[in-house]
């Protein structure tokens, strides 16, 4: 039986004939919620995958949001020891600021540390705070402006351009709800962007002593999750949010954009919960099931080995997980499917084993699904089993006249011989 295996199972050209499952619903989800933001995204922050969705391309204002970045570059060259000063520029910025709402007394001149300069512009979204640290770290705000497009590439922010160090309204001053994901993710990766946007209220002193508390501006911080994140408002962007929640160990980023300024200042916040609460109790969507075949290789091989006819065989390649996503316009639109099958062969074919992948992408999101043959080497095998017999009955009936052939040539021979010497004696 091995011979007739080794016989059988031997490859001598491929083709491959891929056909991957369309984009189908296995099961339908809850309605994503509705929010009074005009976009608004959801993000997984471990492998970035796009969990809700609504306009998330949109070119938007991000309003204050915008000193996260400028606080991520503050993080990245200083320390919170270091030295920051109050300086003309800074002072030239308008109310909330140092100036007119914590140190009415402030001049040019003064410093805060570096932890309550981070502090101010993180928790009290101080505008003055903001080109204290553009000065700081740029030397101007022309130069840091140019530092912060420059990290926003860096970070792959493909829709966002900063004018300003503290995003007061510039018609050339936007971004995306996407990017601010991005943004937020990058944020919360550093340690101390981290910790103190997760503060809900803190103290702070400026270099002559004068010390003040300041209250975290993002109301979600400390409840259901929120583990830190940034308001924003002006007039033309609406009020703002980007914020971040940890729960049992899960990261999400959550951005809403042009929401509601209510006169109790809670609709954005309402929209986030939503939005939030939504994505955590969400469940993905199937997109193609376990079993499903994906591709299918056809294999040329002998059966015989080295003669006889050549025969195909297509093989159905299948994947033993689902494939799921989360239901929403982007993924649907975005999810990209690429199947790759290794040079596989008759000789070692088994449907536990391995024979290629199917990658799976969605923006940034990108996992592979190792796929399998539903046919073994024995299946072939038992298809060629009327040939093989038949070869192996040609090929015995042939090793017989063989012999007797060879049996009659020496007989003839011996014969010869004998003549000879009675011929001589």
């Amino acid at each position: 039986m091995k011979k007739l295996k080794k016989i059988l199972l031997f490859a001598l050209t491929f083709s491959l004939t891929t056909a991957v499952a369309p984009l189908t619903t296995v099961k339908a989800q809850e309605t994503p919620p509705q929010i009074y933001g005009k976009a608004g995204i959801t993000i997984d922050a471990k492998t970035g995958e796009i969990i809700y969705a609504n306009n998330i391309d949109n070119k938007m204002y991000p309003a204050s949001i915008t000193k996260v970045m400028t606080a991520l570059l503050l993080a990245k060259n200083k320390s919170k020891t270091d030295t920051i000063k109050y300086t003309e520029e800074a002072k030239k910025q308008p109310a909330d600021a140092l100036s007119t709402n914590i140190f009415r007394n402030i001049k040019v001149g003064d410093t805060l540390s570096g932890e309550d300069t981070m502090t101010s512009l993180l928790l009290f979204s101080a505008n003055d705070a903001a080109y204290m640290v553009a000065d700081a770290v740029g030397g101007s705000s022309d130069k840091f402006v140019g530092m912060m497009n420059s990290e926003a590439k860096k970070l792959k922010m493909k829709n966002t351009h900063f004018v300003t160090a503290n995003g007061l309204h510039n018609p050339e001053h936007y971004t995306t709800p996407y990017d601010l994901t991005i943004l937020g993710r990058a944020a919360y990766k550093n340690s101390w962007v981290r910790e103190v946007m997760g503060m809900k209220t803190a103290s702070i002193t400026l270099s002559n002593k004068t010390p003040a508390n300041i209250e975290n501006r993002n109301k979600l911080v400390g409840t259901n999750g929120c583990v830190g994140g940034k308001t924003g408002y002006t007039s033309p962007a609406g009020r703002c949010l980007m914020a971040v929640f940890n729960r049992n160990g899960r990261v999400i980023v959550g951005v809403v954009m042009k929401s509601l300024y209510n006169s109790d200042d809670t609709a954005v916040f309402q929209d986030m919960k939503k939005i939030v609460d939504w994505s955590y109790a969400t469940k993905k969507t199937v997109a193609i099931s376990n079993g499903t075949v994906v591709a299918k290789k056809t294999i040329s091989y002998k059966p015989l080995r080295f003669f006889g006819p050549t025969k195909t065989v297509k093989v159905p390649i299948v994947i033993k997980q689902d494939v799921s996503y989360y239901d929403n316009y982007i993924n649907k639109k975005e999810l990209k499917k690429n199947v790759s099958i290794s040079n596989i062969s008759a000789w070692n074919l088994s449907n536990t084993e391995k024979v290629g992948t199917l990658a799976v992408s969605q923006r940034e999101y990108k996992t592979n699904y190792a796929l399998y043959p539903t046919l073994s080497s024995k299946d072939i095998l038992s298809k060629d089993r009327p040939l093989l017999i038949g070869a192996i009955v040609g090929v015995s009936v042939c090793a017989v006249i063989l012999l007797l052939v060879i049996v009659l040539i020496v007989k003839g021979i011996a014969s010869r011989g004998r003549r000879g010497k009675n011929k001589y004696y």
